[in-house]
């Protein structure tokens, strides 16, 4: 039996992050212990549907921006998280994290630690942060991904809370600037966990079966098919959650990978970065 007392806000949290009912909700965090992360996944292997995303929950505000150079070789994505909505749409915060994406753009460093220690304006960017935390009172906290290629697109949705960067092997290929802003468009909008099926992580894989038994035993599958069907739910799994497996959202007849080689049967999208805020 729990010991942990699961308050409403908590049940609430739950609620919105997956569309569950309530009492769904407070029973899943109290066989949880009130971890969030296992509640989703004693939610879905009742068989419930869950709309969270894992990918944007851990977010708080802030903003977050795409941008590529000049000759698209080269994406860069920051987001500067912070505690509220109010700093968030501040026109100097969306200044002040815009600068920081073009130094990452200009001066390509390895990592966040050597984004930090670049020169804003005569100083590190991690005091500029620290002169900001003094300004707005609250914490703020630097991500920072980059992307190297022969072709790099960049899609910033509006409104500063999410944006992604994909990368293609090639150039040269006719309308490859619509091609590259549709899939970047579509991974900005299905949230896919990988590129392709081996790509998602071995964490990610266990998990997905460990779910799809469970259902399939809560339906009275007999056990000798439980893995055959799992295996299944796991396709599934991937044709929704890996960006050149799913279906392209303009134009559905063909997947995301079809439509890219459409264009060019050579032409290969080869990785992609994704950021959201949560609400």
């Amino acid at each position: 039996m729990s010991t942990v007392a699961i308050s409403a806000a908590e049940v609430n949290k739950l609620r919105q992050m997956t569309g569950a009912g309530m009492m769904d909700c407070k029973k899943a965090l109290t066989e949880a212990n009130g971890d969030f992360e296992a509640a989703i996944d004693f939610l879905r292997k009742k068989g419930q549907k869950v709309a969270g995303n894992r990918a944007d929950r851990d977010a708080n505000e802030g903003v977050v921006i795409a941008r590529i150079h000049n000759d698209a070789s080269r994406g860069v994505l920051v987001v500067l998280n912070c505690e509220t909505d109010f700093v968030a749409k501040n026109e100097d915060f969306i200044k002040f994290t815009s600068d920081i994406a073009d130094i990452a753009l200009n001066t390509k460093p390895a990592n966040v630690e050597a984004l930090l220690a670049s020169d804003f304006g005569g100083l590190p960017i991690s005091e500029r942060i620290i002169e900001q935390v003094g300004k707005i009172g609250e914490k703020l906290e630097l991500k920072y991904e980059q992307i190297d290629a022969p072709y790099v697109v960049a899609y910033n949705h509006p409104g500063y809370r999410l944006a992604t960067l994909v990368a293609f092997n090639k150039t040269g290929v006719a309308n490859l600037d619509v091609v590259g802003k549709d899939v970047a468009m579509q991974a900005a909008a299905m949230a896919p966990v990988a590129l392709d099926k081996e790509d998602v992580d071995t964490k990610t894989l266990e998990r997905e079966l460990d779910i799809a038994r469970e259902q399939i035993r809560a339906e009275g599958k007999p056990e000798e098919m439980v893995e055959k069907i799992s295996q299944g739910k796991l396709n599934k799994f991937f044709k929704e959650n890996t960006l050149l497996n799913q279906d392209f959202v303009k134009e559905n007849k063909f997947t995301v990978r079809q439509y890219v080689q459409n264009a060019d049967k050579d032409l290969m999208v080869t990785s992609f970065k994704r950021f959201a805020l949560g609400s």
